[in-house]
């Protein structure tokens, strides 16, 4: 079994493979200040709840945003699991060719999303993340990462608003029933949840005017909120970065067995 992770500023997604099967996947908050055995502890309860034995994880594959957290995963990783840890680097990699300069700059989590959109889906298309930021990345017709969009996550905005303005209360971000408020508190609903549909669909409008007709893939926590009421996303992928990173694990391996024949 593959273990892969996704550690993001806001939640780290951990997915579970058995072959090129992925048997359960789990969402968490991140914790910048949790050191490597509190996260053992935790992915050995996730394990746990699906009867799965640590000693079946054969190998654990993480591209991170977060480097304070690269240590305590690679501690995690051969402490409690046997193995060194596979970090996906986008300036040394071969999967997918970066015009983005300098390709270091391009998050881990973005090229993974981007292999993962081409493969399953095709291209050319564009992924869009909805994390802590918001990215919109491009991938050409012939499978390249041409570059993309950031901008601030909808909890970033959310949390700006009420930081700047004393009267305003914090709100639940969701669908509201109706566009214009009747209240204070749907008056804001609506001006950050279709604000931000306004956004993504102008955004994704212009993008889609430069490269032709690509697919559209939503990923990220708060992607189906965001997607029923967007014009321009076509589906949601869940689990789109630990797919990606299955095979960026796959090419590794390969090239891995390569380089030791004779």
């Amino acid at each position: 079994m593959l273990l892969t992770v996704d550690i993001g500023n806001t939640n780290i997604v951990l997915g579970v493979f058995e072959g090129d099967k992925l048997v359960e996947s789990w969402r968490v908050a991140t914790r910048k200040d949790q050191t490597a055995d509190e996260y053992g502890v935790l992915c050995r309860n996730l394990l746990g709840l699906r009867l799965i034995k640590p000693d079946n994880i054969h190998d654990v594959a993480i591209c991170s945003v977060v480097p304070p957290l690269n240590e305590a995963f690679e501690e995690l990783s051969q402490h409690y699991f046997h193995h060194q840890a596979y970090f996906i680097d986008p300036s040394e990699q071969d999967l997918m060719e970066i015009l983005y300069h300098p390709p270091s700059d391009v998050g881990a989590d973005r090229i993974v999303n981007a292999v993962a959109v081409r493969e399953r889906l095709g291209c050319p298309a564009i992924v869009v993340d909805f994390g802590t930021a918001t990215t919109f990345d491009a991938i050409s017709a012939q499978g390249q990462y041409l570059g993309g969009i950031i901008a601030p996550g909808i909890g970033i905005s959310s949390e700006a608003l009420f930081a700047r303005a004393s009267r305003l209360p914090r709100i639940e971000i969701k669908r509201p029933d109706e566009v214009i408020g009747t209240s204070t508190v749907s008056s804001i609903q609506s001006g950050i949840y279709y604000g931000y549909v306004g956004l993504v669909d102008g955004i994704l409008h212009r993008m889609k005017a430069e490269l032709g007709q690509p697919r559209v893939v939503a990923t990220g926590g708060l992607a189906p909120l965001i997607e029923s009421e967007s014009s321009q996303i076509e589906l949601v992928e869940r689990d789109l970065t630990v797919y990606g990173l299955k095979l960026f694990y796959d090419h590794q391996r390969s090239s891995r067995q390569k380089k030791q024949r004779p």
